[in-house]
This record gives C-alpha cells, sequence and structure tokens, in this order.
C-alpha cells in the first residue's frame, strides 16, 4: 500500500481533541485560533532546510506543485476547523533569518505566494480571520505580505531588521500586529528595570495602533516563571491606562 505524506483532513475523529479545547475557551468567551503549517516551513522537516533551499533553485516547478498540494490539504482543515467555530487560522512559515530573507524575493513571489494567497482567500471566504506567522528579517517581501491580505501578522521581530517605524510608515492600515515583547533581546535577558523601560518602549511605539501586545516567539528556558509574570503584570497596567 502506497504511503503518503499528507493525513486525511477529513478524518473526523482527529479534531476531538481541538473540539474539546475550543468548548473550553468558547465557554469563557476567548477569541480562538488555530495554528497550521505553511510550505517553506513544513518542508523542512521532510528534506533540510538547506537541502530545500537547493531544491527552491533546482527544481521550483516540483516545488510548485509540493506546495499546491499543502494548499489543498490547508483550504480542508482550514474549512473543518472554521466549522467547529474557530475565529481565525494562522499560518506558520518562516522565511527569515535574524538578517535577511532566506530567499529570493522573486523565489518567494512564485513558489510561496500563490499559495498561500489561496488559503488566505479561502479563509476569508468563510468568514474567518487570517493570520501568518514568519519571524526574522522578511523585509523585502513585506508588500508582497500585504498584498496576501492578511489580517495579522507575528511577529514583526524589531531584533532582526524589521523596524516599526517601516509598519507604522506602510503597513498599519494593511495589516495588525501581534508581539513586542523580544524572547532574544529582553524577555528574560534584561533586568527588571531595563525590561519596563524596554515594554514601555514599545507601547510608546505601538500603542492606539493595530496592535496585540504577545511574545515574538516561544517564552524561551532563559526566562523565569517571575520575570514572566513581572513582564505580563506590567502589559496588563499598560494596556488599561
Amino acid at each position: 500500500m502506497r504511503k503518503t505524506f499528507f493525513t486525511d483532513p477529513d478524518e473526523p475523529g482527529a479534531y476531538r481533541g481541538l473540539e474539546d479545547a475550543l468548548a473550553f475557551h468558547k465557554r469563557r468567551g476567548r477569541f480562538c485560533y488555530v495554528q497550521t503549517p505553511g510550505f517553506f516551513e513544513q518542508f523542512n522537516d521532510v528534506f533540510g532546510i538547506e537541502n530545500q533551499l537547493l531544491y527552491m533553485a533546482l527544481y521550483p516547478d516540483e516545488l510548485i506543485e509540493l506546495y499546491r498540494r499543502q494548499a489543498e490539504w490547508t483550504v480542508r482543515f482550514a474549512g473543518r476547523c472554521i466549522d467547529l467555530g474557530l475565529d481565525m487560522i494562522h499560518i506558520s512559515d518562516d522565511w527569515g533569518s535574524q538578517h535577511d530573507l532566506l530567499f529570493s524575493p522573486a523565489l518567494w513571489r512564485e513558489i510561496i505566494f500563490p499559495h498561500i494567497k489561496r488559503v488566505v482567500d479561502f479563509v476569508h471566504g468563510r468568514g474567518c480571520f487570517c493570520s501568518l506567522h514568519s519571524d526574522g528579517c522578511v523585509a523585502k517581501v513585506t508588500d508582497g505580505i500585504a498584498e496576501l491580505g492578511l489580517d495579522l501578522v507575528h511577529p514583526w521581530q524589531e531584533s532582526a531588521g524589521m523596524s516599526y517605524d517601516l509598519y507604522l510608515e506602510k503597513y498599519s492600515d494593511s495589516f495588525a500586529l501581534l508581539g513586542g515583547v523580544c524572547i532574544q533581546t529582553a524577555l528574560g535577558l534584561l533586568d527588571r528595570q531595563a525590561l519596563e523601560a524596554e515594554i514601555r518602549r514599545v507601547f510608546g511605539l505601538l500603542r492606539g495602533k493595530r496592535w496585540i501586545c504577545c511574545t515574538t516567539h516561544f517564552v524561551q528556558k532563559h526566562c523565569s516563571t517571575e520575570d514572566l509574570a513581572f513582564a505580563y503584570d506590567l502589559i496588563y497596567a499598560l494596556a488599561r491606562e
């Protein structure tokens, strides 16, 4: 029997855990979203990131077909999630290093853009929000990110050269930001006084804009529970000023 990489997105039993979690949070009146894999990030585990970068240059047609199939799976998965009552579909697809895009903007436009656009349009067609996680420096494709029609982008990583000035000058009318508390330069790394100053600085820049305050990625082991509690107590206080 031939094996397939893709699971069956229409298998009802696969959603039981999600249904339980959604019921728990919806009873509490919470906005709920689910993360789904994008394209480049998804196949890094299959090929290895160096190999996939090589394949993008050598075999673009084959990757276009692979990503098309991933988009087909994602549309079906997103549809099932929206049927359950999710408010937003969050696509995770890292495209940036700490200094630049991992591939050329032309390759991104040819190989990735059409497939993620298909997913975003489908989600919006179902009356649901659609967001993107792509950390690192993606400044060379921010015009394309705006063109995708996404509602929310995470994290807009300032520590990777993604200036908030760029967002405020060009993209604040296109999509909202989720982020602002950097796990690479601030949280768990600065002392309390410096951490407070950093959080207040970001609030000074983004308060009143289309912004949801959050960490730029998963909280890392170098951050203590006490530092995390301090940061969020401050965030709650500043958000209510």
